[in-house]
């Protein structure tokens, strides 16, 4: 089974939108920043690494990256079973299977970017990582400072992040070392992240929080407070709100979607922290990412490419899975909205058809082709209701 995973902040990089905006999943750039009222592309292409690293825009910044990544990807119809982000990534992961309608999305990440930002600049806090220590020894550190140091991640084995006060994390650091740690260093962040100092901003985002519609999920949700997977729309509203000031149980969050079956992991968006992660603790694994339009074509053959166990021989096969792996011709044209398909004439089993062809609308939105080449198949009909992203034609694109 397939899992996509979505970073969090600290994955943006200075012009890491360039690649996608020739791209059409660069539209989402515009809803979000007419839902955010903000200049995302800004953001996006032009802004320095200063400004970037701070919270508010490193937030944003880096899931509307990460839309902009799962957008592209299911316009070529690879799906995932689960999905999973990590810190602010799991606002991308309950966008991803439908909990989250996107501008909602969008907006409670630039609230939460915002109230990180305030309660950061309110209270002087940091992090820092500890490598080489069981996260057991590393609790031991934090208590012993007897001061305000926590365990705020929990990333693979043998790493370890911490955060507090500046100078109780500089005596936890310094416990860890003796207690056998190969490395305990600060990390440049601006504040105690996923720490109690986060209680301001956990007050002020749960009232946005409120505010926002929560669907059940498409597909499981593995959330960071309980490393367990969720898909009723009840639980999430108290995730999130308790997310900001509970430790980020990601290697816990492996190895919950390893012994559920998921086999290969894809990170969509700036960065491959995550693919190192799984690489660390789920050793076995798939693992691929997707940061640029040119990653997407080495996705589709590791999808393709993917192994699973026969259960009569306990060999290795070449898996099957419907709606998950596509030869890399291969793409799908993907409805823009939800609501009732007109099909367009050009629309026709066997036609050839060039990029930025209108195959139909939705509630008079056009359906465009991103793509050359043939239509193997027409997978909607005409005056049947879709969802937003629901694949309607399939093609096997020109070489």
């Amino acid at each position: 089974m397939i899992v996509f995973t979505y970073p969090g902040q600290g994955s943006q990089e200075p012009g890491m939108g360039a690649a996608w905006v020739e791209h059409p999943s660069w539209e989402l750039v515009e809803e979000a920043s007419d839902a955010t009222s903000r200049d995302i592309a800004t953001l996006l292409l032009d802004t320095d690494q200063d400004e970037l690293t701070k919270t508010r825009n490193a937030q944003l910044a880096t899931f509307v990256t990460s839309m902009v990544v799962l957008d592209a990807v299911s316009r070529t119809g690879a799906e995932a079973a689960g999905h999973a982000g990590h810190s602010l990534g799991e606002y991308s992961a309950l966008a991803a299977a439908g909990v989250l309608d996107f501008a909602d999305a969008v907006k409670l990440v630039n609230e939460r970017g915002d109230a990180m930002q305030a309660a950061a600049d309110e209270q002087d806090g940091t992090m820092a990582a500890i490598l080489g220590l069981d996260d057991d020894q590393v609790d031991v550190a934090c208590q012993r400072t007897a001061g305000d140091a926590w365990i705020a991640n929990y990333n693979a084995p043998g790493q370890v992040v911490i955060a507090g006060s500046p100078d109780d994390l500089d005596r936890a650091c310094a416990t860890a070392k003796e207690l056998g740690a190969k490395r305990a260093m600060r990390i440049p962040v601006g504040g105690a992240f996923h720490s109690p100092l986060m209680a301001p901003a956990r007050t002020r985002l749960r009232k946005a929080i409120d505010q926002v519609e929560f669907r059940d999920a498409d597909q499981a949700v593995y959330c960071n407070v309980d490393a367990m997977a969720h898909i009723n729309a009840s639980d999430f509203p108290n995730l999130l709100g308790a997310q900001l000031t509970s430790p980020v149980r990601w290697r816990q969050t492996l190895r919950a979607l390893e012994t559920d079956g998921f086999t290969t992991f894809v990170e969509l968006g700036p960065g491959t922290v995550l693919t190192g992660l799984v690489k660390r603790a789920v050793k076995t694994a798939g693992r691929c990412s997707v940061q640029t339009p040119a990653d997407i074509d080495g996705l589709l053959e590791t999808l393709s490419g993917a192994k699973e166990t026969d259960p009569i021989a306990g060999t290795a096969v070449s898996a099957v899975l419907e709606g998950e792996h596509l030869f890399a011709t291969e793409r799908m044209v993907v409805s823009p909205a939800a609501g009732i398909f007109s099909l367009g004439n050009g629309c026709v089993e066997g036609e050839l058809i060039c990029v930025g062809q209108v195959l139909g609308t939705v509630n008079g939105q056009d359906v465009v082709s991103s793509f050359e080449g043939q239509i193997m198949g027409v997978l909607a009909y005409d005056g049947e209701r879709v969802t937003s992203r629901q694949p309607v034609a399939w093609l096997r694109t020109r070489t």
